[in-house]
């Protein structure tokens, strides 16, 4: 497996990790090739630490807002302003319908934005017909 097959969930909420994760199994997605990070500070570990524990490069990368430690617009923001990470797509999960966290999400570089909950097995029909889907 190579870091480029793998997707990065960035999600605070285990009900919601416990779905997308049956939601990927069930869709034949290897559960090894899906990397949680729990809070905003464990991502920007995952994709810029060193060497050891850093440097993940997904193909895709599934993002909450409202994280614990370092938010999710913040993480986006790190994810854009670096050349390795910038064209990774980024898709934003979460429960705020706010109108200046979508326009914030998209003027930072998001690709999309989906409003929790989110039906993962219609997100994972799309990130197909995308080519997304770690195979």
């Amino acid at each position: 497996m190579t870091n480029n097959d793998t997707m990065l969930m960035v999600e605070d909420d285990p009900a919601a990790v416990r779905i997308a994760m049956h939601a990927f199994t069930k869709s034949g997605v290897d559960k090894q090739r899906i990397k949680i990070a729990k809070d905003g500070q464990e991502a920007i570990e995952l994709l810029f630490g060193d060497s050891q524990s850093g440097n993940l490069t997904p193909r895709l990368i599934l993002l909450d807002l409202k994280l614990p430690k370092i938010n999710g617009l913040e993480v986006l923001k790190r994810v854009r302003e670096e050349p390795r990470t910038k064209n990774i797509p980024v898709i934003i999960l979460t429960n705020s319908d706010e109108e200046v966290d979508v326009v914030k999400g998209y003027n930072l570089g998001a690709n999309s934005y989906l409003k929790k909950p989110v039906d993962f097995n219609q997100l994972i029909e799309i990130l197909e017909q995308l080519g997304l889907m770690p195979k």
